[in-house]
């Protein structure tokens, strides 16, 4: 075990590089970001959601409409950062594309994070904050029976958890949850995972932090919301809300993803499982004309999920 896996270690490491990504997010990438697809415009405005873990801040995006037309559906999106790093900002390109091409209000989640906020805390809070964006849409301007869900990386893991808890309580309805290169499988070791490159992005020291900040006990990251590609999690999930899932080709996490994949065509609940030539995680930071065909295909699953004909 390397020292990075031990608590004492990995959780002020994780503080640090939350630090040092509130310093580089805040004056360099938030502004370059913004200027990505300058086609889409940027009407957004804060609200905050309560939660039982901690209040959570949202940036909401919202599209352009016709005066007098039906509320639009809403889709959240979680961001990712390893559970560990808090970067909202990141998905402001993604979110004002499925805005404009999808026509969906986006609910873009600033959630609790790791090491302040271990499991289960940011799985049990991004439920509680789409169970409350499904029942107070008509008071903010979004329709909440027509709802998705979807998230990048750990936030893809957190969607994939939202689903998983509104399956088993009942709702609310998820018409499609989108899984974009999601680490889902906690219980095997970066070590012990294979890509067909030999560096790929992710590297297992990054695992090694965030992974103990995320679930310090080691026993716990077999549970069903944190490793549902993991084997060991044999539950029927018919009726889980179907789903979009995304893999690099090139990504540490794209066998748990294809894993997952399979497990939900398995119960009718896979839409599309589209593995991307070339790229590794997070390519839709760098790659922008990747990135574009990529949210392209999200904003297609959504219209066809909430949109009126």
């Amino acid at each position: 075990m390397s020292l990075l896996a031990r608590p004492a270690l990995a959780f002020p490491a994780a503080k640090v590089m939350q630090r040092l990504n509130a310093l580089l997010a805040d004056r360099h990438v938030a502004s370059s970001l913004h200027k990505r697809y300058p086609e889409y415009p940027r009407n957004t405005h804060e609200l905050t959601i309560p939660t039982s873990v901690a209040p959570a801040r949202a940036v909401v995006y919202v599209p352009d409409r016709p005066a007098g037309a039906p509320l639009p559906p809403v889709h959240v999106n979680f961001h990712g950062g390893g559970f560990v790093l808090p970067p909202v900002e990141l998905d402001d390109p993604l979110c004002r594309f499925l805005a404009a091409e999808a026509g969906a209000v986006v609910v873009n989640v600033d959630y609790a994070v790791a090491p302040q906020h271990p499991f289960p805390a940011p799985p049990h809070q991004a439920y509680e904050v789409v169970v409350w964006v499904a029942e107070h849409g008509a008071e903010h301007g979004w329709d909440g029976d027509l709802l998705t869900v979807g998230g990048q990386s750990a936030g893809g893991a957190l969607a994939a958890a939202v689903a998983r808890q509104t399956l088993e309580r009942g709702g609310p309805s998820i018409a499609l949850q989108i899984l974009h290169y999601p680490p889902l499988d906690l219980v095997t070791h970066a070590r012990d995972k294979r890509s067909v490159i030999a560096k790929p992005m992710l590297r297992p020291w990054m695992a090694d932090i965030f992974d103990t900040s995320y679930v310090p006990e080691p026993t716990l990251r077999g549970d069903r919301l944190v490793s549902p590609a993991h084997p060991s999690d044999t539950a029927d999930l018919t009726g889980i809300a179907p789903a979009l899932v995304i893999t690099p080709e090139h990504d540490l996490l794209r066998a748990e993803g294809t894993r997952y994949a399979e497990r939900l065509r398995g119960v009718g609940a896979l839409r599309d499982h589209c593995d991307v030539p070339g790229a590794d995680h997070g390519y839709d930071q760098n790659d922008a004309e990747t990135a574009r065909g990529m949210y392209g295909l999200m904003a297609k699953h959504i219209c066809q999920a909430v949109c009126p004909d």
